[in-house]
């Protein structure tokens, strides 16, 4: 299984999940569960949208259509920081 969309929402998840399944690919929401369990807080990472491997590259070209590409500005990991705040001399 490979993540084909990384989904703010539930909306936006299984419009791409039906989307994937119209063109008889196998989708599957993962994290669904999980929202719920922090209340009235955003959850942020934990949509995804899968498919088998073999699947991968056309589910890619359809996701791309969709346009509903996935943000690249995920959560902050240790080390993202590195050289924020420094100036050049």
């Amino acid at each position: 299984m490979r993540v084909v969309y990384l989904a703010d929402n539930l909306f936006d998840a299984h419009l791409v999940k039906h989307a994937l399944e119209e063109a008889a690919i196998p989708a599957f929401v993962f994290g669904e569960s999980l929202l719920g369990g922090m209340g009235e807080l955003p959850l942020f990472g934990v949509l995804r949208v899968c498919v088998p491997d073999p699947a991968f590259p056309e589910a890619e070209g359809i996701v791309q259509a969709l346009g509903l590409e996935s943000r690249d500005d995920g959560p902050i990991l240790e080390g993202d920081d590195e050289g924020v705040g420094i100036l050049p001399a």
